[in-house]
């Protein structure tokens, strides 16, 4: 039986006359509230979803269900791979997706304060527009930056600029408690007791819900241009990365992908960039760069240079994608890598694990040779500079608790090979509700302790996105 109280009418009205956003009960509830983009998790609905316009609209709505003892998600646009805006224990939704506001710049300290409800795409288009480069790429685009912020977002520009941890400077934080705080400063340095605010970045909505952000940006690039290298296998394809890494040219992103996804975007697109032969040679593997300058001709000797190291690294040609058009085909290949699986395929689920760069090879050649055991097949992708893996579980033939019955038995599998090779099991998707008994068995009794305990200070009835990470209904 749940610990928890249910939503009842008196309760409903009491958050109506709470809050200037919008309160939303049965029918009125839109269905797509009940999943995230991988309902593989599970699809089930709220009892009420609460569109917040306003820091104050969290509060009160936290302080009343803390007081009533109901579990909160919270939600942003929804895009998470984890289950982790999904209402497992029923209760509210807590939608920060019309807190969208993107409120001041502060151009002489290259910072932006934003709400959280802003879409990724749109803050990165308006930062453009002032002359600046919000440096986390993460590929889904129509993500909140509180989302991002959440789940510590990495993406494909992590390589050189890190993940979204490192562009955080303040942000307005609502506790499970309905207490508004203020975590951070819009400095670059803090030795100034815990770090708070870092302990709330990547903590998926458990520890609080953040509504407002100041975010670092930085000078926006002035060109971009990108390569193709084309390789007979991925083991070459991977060795290339640590000598470019070596060479001192600072790649903006580093990905690798294998013939069989580029295959399957470049037919959801209905376009072809990627070769698949050079002089008779099949053509198994890529690696997708791209570098940033200040013109041209700066850029010219770092191409030069580049081509160099991964020609003698064992690439069979370089392709330079140094047109708008070119750079837009290549990257829109990348760009729909998920779009184009989730397109062709009924059934999917997903792991994101992250391993030393010089053991992607290896761990994938494991998984491959795992994967020999099941009916399902395997898609994979991944930033070839970091380490971060996307490994994919496809069928569109299996019924629906055969493949939840062996991607059980294979995921545990993974995460194990993926932990012995020095790696952890997620780079930025996180843990959710999804993958939280992987996190127990691969972190372990005492920092799962440790990780429970901060849960317990932060939200001590347990309502704040309950199920998830680090701890079970």
């Amino acid at each position: 039986m749940s610990q928890y109280q249910k939503v009842t009418a008196e309760f409903v009205k009491a958050l109506k006359s709470a809050v200037s956003g919008k309160v939303m009960t049965g029918a009125e509830i839109n269905e797509d509230f009940s999943h995230d983009e991988m309902p593989i998790y599970g699809k089930l609905m709220p009892e009420a979803v609460v569109e917040a316009k306003t820091t104050e609209d969290v509060a009160a709505v936290m302080s009343l269900c803390n007081k009533h003892n109901i579990p909160v998600t919270p939600r942003g646009a929804g895009t998470g791979l984890v289950g982790g805006a999904v209402a497992v224990d029923g209760g509210i939704i807590l939608s920060t997706a019309k807190m969208n506001k993107i409120i001041s710049y502060d151009e002489d300290n290259m910072m932006v304060t934003a709400q959280a409800g802003v879409l990724f795409n749109d803050l990165a288009a308006d930062a453009e527009k002032h002359g600046f480069l919000y440096p986390p790429d993460p590929g889904e685009k129509f993500a909140t930056v509180g989302g991002n912020v959440a789940t510590n977002a990495g993406g494909m520009r992590a390589v050189k600029y890190g993940t979204t941890r490192d562009y955080v400077r303040a942000m307005t934080v609502v506790l499970p408690t309905g207490e508004i705080v203020h975590l951070g400063a819009p400095v670059s340095k803090s030795s100034s007791g815990y770090s708070l605010i870092n302990l709330m970045i990547g903590s998926e909505g458990t520890l609080g819900i953040v509504t407002e952000l100041t975010l670092k940006l930085l000078p926006l690039p002035k060109e971009v241009v990108s390569l193709i290298a084309l390789y007979e296998n991925l083991r070459d394809c991977i060795a290339a990365v640590p000598k470019m890494m070596r060479a001192n040219l600072h790649p903006q992103t580093m990905e690798f992908m294998e013939r069989d996804i580029v295959n399957v975007s470049e037919s959801y697109l209905g376009k072809s960039t990627f070769p698949q032969k050079f002089e008779n040679k099949d053509v198994n593997a890529y690696l997708l760069i791209s570098f940033e300058g200040g013109d041209d001709d700066s850029l010219d000797g770092v191409i030069e240079k580049a081509s160099e190291v991964v020609l003698d690294a064992g690439a069979l040609d370089v392709l330079v994608a140094d047109t708008p058009q070119l750079k837009k085909d290549a990257w829109a290949a990348r760009d729909s890598f998920l779009d184009a699986i989730n397109s062709t395929t009924k059934l999917v689920d997903e792991c994101d694990v992250v391993v030393p760069v010089s053991k992607i090879p290896d761990f994938l050649a494991y998984i491959k040779l795992l994967a020999q055991n099941y009916d399902f097949t395997i898609q994979n992708f991944g930033h070839a500079g970091d380490g971060n893996l996307h490994i994919y579980c496809c069928s569109n033939d299996m019924e629906i608790q055969d493949f939840k019955k062996q991607v059980s038995d294979f995921m545990p599998k993974t995460y194990a090979k993926a932990y012995e090779m020095g790696g952890l099991i997620s780079g930025e998707h996180g843990i959710g509700y999804g993958k939280r008994d992987y996190l127990a068995e691969m972190a372990g009794p005492v920092k799962m302790r440790l990780m429970k305990g901060i849960k317990d200070v932060f939200d001590p009835n347990g309502i704040l996105n309950p199920g998830k990470v680090c701890c079970k209904l």
